[in-house]
Parts: C-alpha cells; sequence; structure tokens
C-alpha cells in the first residue's frame, strides 16, 4: 500500500493492489474492468512495457485508505490494440518534428467495448464534479510526464466529460444485436425481411451440411484443454489475417484459472474432432463476442458462432445485447444494427488541438451520416 501523503497516485502494476479493493471500487459485473482481467493481460506480459501497454493506473484513497476512485491508464508507445485510430495524429506530429509518442491511455488493452473508464466510489455524492476532478488530475499528471496527449476510449457517457482544458469528444460505429424479448430464434427471425430471413437460414446449414455441432462452455464445464484449443486456433487465424497475435497463452490460462464464470467458449465439433471455437464473455446483461479461430475453412461457419450461436443464447439466457467486436458492417444483415461509440482525447500542442477538433467535427458528420444510410439498409420489417 502505498504512503498516503496526498489524495490519488499513479500504479505500474496491478501487484500493488489488492483485488478486493479494485473491484469493490469498480462495483460492476462488467467483465473487462475487473481486475482478474486486467491483471491476467500484465501477468502474461500481454499488456506490458515491453508490448507497449505500461500500467499507469489511476488510483484515489480517502482518508481511511479505502480506494474511492480508479481509472485504467497506460504510457503507450505506439497505438496498436486501441480500435480507435490516430496513426494519422501521430504521421502530422512526426511530419512537424514532435513526438506523439509517448501517450497516456485510458483502455481496455486489445478490447474495443463500451463501458465505464473512472469508476468512483458509492461514498461520492457529486459524482460529475468528481469525474472533472480526476480528469484534471489526469492532465496534469500527463503534462508533468511531458506526454503528447491523453486519451480515453470506448467511454460511455460522452457529456460527462469536462475539464479545464479542452477535451475533444471522438464518434464511431460498431454493430450490436438487441434481445427484443424474443421466445426463439425463429422469433427473432420473424422480424427481419424475407430476403434477409431466407439468407440467415442458408447460412446457418453450414452445421448440418458439414455434420458439426456446437458445445458451449462456461465455468466448471471449461477445462484447460479446451482453451489451449481455442488457443491453437487464435494462433492460425489470426496470424493469418494480421501476421503476428498480441495475446500470450498464459493470458487464457489465467483467466481461466480466475475468471471462468465470465467467460463462454463456443466450439465446433465434425464427429469427436474440434474444428473451431470463439470466445465470449458474460455479464448480467450482454454478451461479448471477442475472438474467434478455425483450424479449417467451412463457409459461414464464422457467421455461425460469432453471430448466430451469441443471439441463440442471448435468447436463452435473457440477455439483453449481443457486441461482436470492433468494425463489420456485413453484421449489418444480420440484425446487429449501428450503434454510436465514443472516446475523449486532450491534445498538448494547441495548433494540433485545433486542427483535431475540426476534423472530429467533420468526422462526426460524416458518422452521422453514415450510420442513417446502415439504419436505412437494416434487415428487419419496415
Amino acid at each position: 500500500m502505498p504512503s498516503l501523503k496526498s489524495d490519488f497516485f499513479f500504479i505500474d502494476s496491478l501487484k500493488k493492489i489488492k483485488k478486493e479493493d479494485w473491484n469493490a471500487c469498480v462495483d460492476s459485473d462488467h467483465p473487462f474492468i475487473q481486475y482478474e482481467f486486467l491483471f491476467a493481460l500484465e501477468k502474461s506480459e500481454s499488456a506490458c512495457t515491453q508490448t507497449g501497454w505500461k500500467p499507469y493506473h489511476y488510483i484515489e484513497y480517502n482518508d481511511d485508505n479505502t480506494i474511492i476512485a480508479i481509472c485504467p491508464l497506460y504510457l503507450k508507445s505506439h497505438s496498436y490494440g486501441e480500435y480507435i485510430f490516430d496513426h494519422a495524429w501521430a504521421d502530422a506530429y512526426h511530419r512537424h518534428g514532435l513526438n506523439y509518442y509517448p501517450k497516456l491511455q485510458s483502455a481496455i488493452p486489445f478490447t474495443p467495448v463500451t463501458g465505464d473508464r473512472i469508476f468512483i466510489s458509492k461514498k461520492i455524492k457529486n459524482k460529475k464534479d468528481k469525474i472533472k476532478e480526476i480528469i484534471n488530475n489526469i492532465i496534469h499528471e500527463a503534462k508533468k510526464l511531458n506526454v503528447s496527449s491523453a486519451h480515453f476510449n470506448f467511454i460511455k457517457n460522452p457529456h460527462e466529460w469536462d475539464a479545464e482544458e479542452p477535451i475533444m469528444i471522438r464518434e464511431g460505429i460498431q454493430f450490436h444485436w438487441e434481445n427484443n424479448n424474443y421466445k426463439s430464434f425463429d422469433d427473432f427471425l420473424s422480424t427481419l425481411s424475407s430476403r434477409k430471413r431466407k439468407q440467415i437460414k442458408k447460412e446457418r446449414q453450414c452445421l448440418k451440411n458439414n455434420k458439426l455441432n456446437v458445445k458451449l462452455l462456461s465455468g466448471d464445464d471449461l477445462q484447460k484443454d479446451d482453451l489451449e484449443f481455442f488457443y491453437e486456433c487464435y494462433l492460425d487465424t489470426t496470424g493469418r489475417k494480421w501476421g503476428s497475435t498480441y495475446l500470450k497463452k498464459e493470458f487464457f490460462m489465467n483467466i481461466l484459472k480466475e475468471f471462468k464464470d465470465k467467460i463462454l467458449l463456443m466450439i465446433a465439433y465434425q464427429n469427436d474432432t474440434k474444428v473451431a471455437s470463439a470466445l465470449n464473455f458474460l455479464s448480467k446483461t450482454h454478451l461479448y463476442g471477442r475472438l474467434w479461430g478455425s483450424k479449417f475453412e467451412v463457409p459461414y461457419l464464422h457467421f455461425e458462432l460469432c453471430y448466430y450461436q451469441a443471439i441463440d443464447y442471448a435468447i436463452a439466457n435473457n440477455i439483453k445485447y449481443v457486441e461482436a467486436g470492433a468494425q463489420g458492417e456485413h453484421k449489418l444483415s444480420r440484425g446487429y444494427l449501428p450503434q454510436k461509440t465514443w472516446s475523449a482525447h486532450w491534445i498538448k500542442e494547441k495548433d494540433f488541438s485545433t486542427a483535431i477538433n475540426r476534423f472530429l467535427d467533420e468526422e462526426a458528420k460524416m458518422i452521422n451520416n453514415h450510420k442513417e444510410d446502415l439504419e436505412a439498409l437494416g434487415p428487419y420489417k419496415n
């Protein structure tokens, strides 16, 4: 425990605080902000200084040594694994002889999922003022560190992001599925246009046509060899697509040990042979599809494991939303509708801040128009 000479601290490892203290302040079943998930990333060296994610978490205590505020933070030496693309900003800095990196980043590494980024104890009465105070503290620290900027990705309530210095809000789009009290998958299908229903039914035939069946594993049903198979699929598929993987095997073994009740692993079998798998995480209200991989090429199996099985599970378990990752307009025709995402940004250099703010104003207009166009193309009956 750090000496309480002041109210708040920045820590370079979650090992410096207790799991129970972190989770008590977070007070949420959102899986990705839990100590177990973030520490698994750190402990496995998937998110650490060597990989460009140096932990620098904001922790604030009250007089009795109780944590009253948390903000997961990292000092970043690149922009990978964030899913809010600022490479052009970094290029502009470079062209003007300035360093964009390191930057201060509040995000869940490799996880493009909306959620709170600042967590405040219920003991704090004026949440809005406290959030502003914490943002000011983080900006002040960014200036002390002489970093270019501070960023907060996939924030939940953009109207809460205010500070003494300008905070710019950036918009984006993801595709989410909403459970409107469907009784079955067929009940969901009945809300779609005829052409989309036929398309989905055809795609779901991939299981029957290839003599596949799917097992859903969570909690005590989930075994080490299941996640080892998933990791093999992850290496094959991610390696083919991107050339390298970012999550280490130890990460998956760590979450199996500490976090298995939050995991839903889907495995496709052909007879007794494992063919493909998809890794999801659960909260009371959400199913979060995160990663998938396949040992063999099977047409439409990606859609089945990542989208349709997720919908099946959500309906059967009264889960309200399915979030299936970052970009992907192909999700639209499968019932996943466009939703706004937001991030918040502070840029130290005034000239760059002004230019970026103009860019974000124009980008927001394009995002709004694009969202309207996508909604007009939606698969649901009018």
